[in-house]
């Protein structure tokens, strides 16, 4: 039996949840991590419920911090394998999440970094209905060739919209990946947007929330006015 995932949440501000962020951590790293997001983002997003679950597994690397899936470096397989093996857990989670408030598969959104950018774009592109959108920080698509398993469709045949958002400068995953990733999504008709934050290196700065901020809103059919204020940057 797969164990039930929890982690960190932010209730909405209107004190009614209309729309639902799940937040995917980076490898090391705890749902504490990113909820800070959440918290900034609510404030145009008032009727939006944000919740960051722990990775289920404990980091081989990091002890005091959680992992989707292991990473040796050492097997090239080991990311397909890996985002194969996480995903149930999460799709169980995220099927929760949305009957606790009892709201569509459209009322989602995903949202991961690094690590958790891998399982965000494997699991949210194989859903058995399209979330919202899919927004990536600082992360890889895995297993370019599987995409046909990409199915998942919005009620207007489409795949749910796709924003990766990467530092020229990210000394972990470098940012080629955010390229070779815009094309081949590309490549299988799954529209991309990106942003590049310069100097910036494995981690969110003011420009990436903005655009991640804008885009999550704009695709929950959300206007916003305000310009949206920085959280501390992830580090992990």
């Amino acid at each position: 039996m797969t164990a039930m995932l929890d982690g960190p949440r932010v209730a909405p501000k209107s004190g009614t949840a209309r729309r639902l962020v799940v937040f995917l951590h980076g490898y090391g790293a705890d749902g504490n991590d990113l909820i800070e997001l959440g918290r900034q983002w609510r404030a145009f997003m008032p009727d939006t419920a944000f919740v960051a679950p722990h990775a289920p597994e404990i980091c081989s690397m990091s002890p005091s911090g959680r992992q989707w899936f292991a990473l040796t470096m050492r097997d090239p397989d080991e990311r397909w394998s890996g985002v194969v093996k996480a995903r149930p857990a999460l799709d169980a989670f995220l099927d929760a999440e949305l009957a606790r408030h009892a709201l569509p598969e459209s009322a989602l959104a995903l949202v991961g970094f690094s690590q958790g950018t891998m399982l965000a774009l494997h699991a949210g592109l194989r859903r058995a209905r399209s979330p919202a959108s899919i927004l990536g920080y600082s992360g890889v698509l895995v297993g370019p060739d599987h995409l046909a398993e990409a199915t998942a469709r919005r009620a207007d045949g489409h795949p749910p919209p796709v924003l990766l958002v990467h530092g020229d400068s990210d000394e972990v995953i470098p940012p080629d990946a955010l390229f070779a990733a815009a094309e081949d999504l590309a490549r299988a008709d799954i529209g991309c947007q990106w942003h590049l934050s310069r100097g910036l290196g494995h981690g969110i700065d003011e420009a990436g929330l903005m655009h991640g901020g804008l885009f999550l809103a704009q695709n929950f059919g959300i206007r916003v006015d305000a310009a949206v204020p920085p959280p501390a940057p992830p580090r992990r």
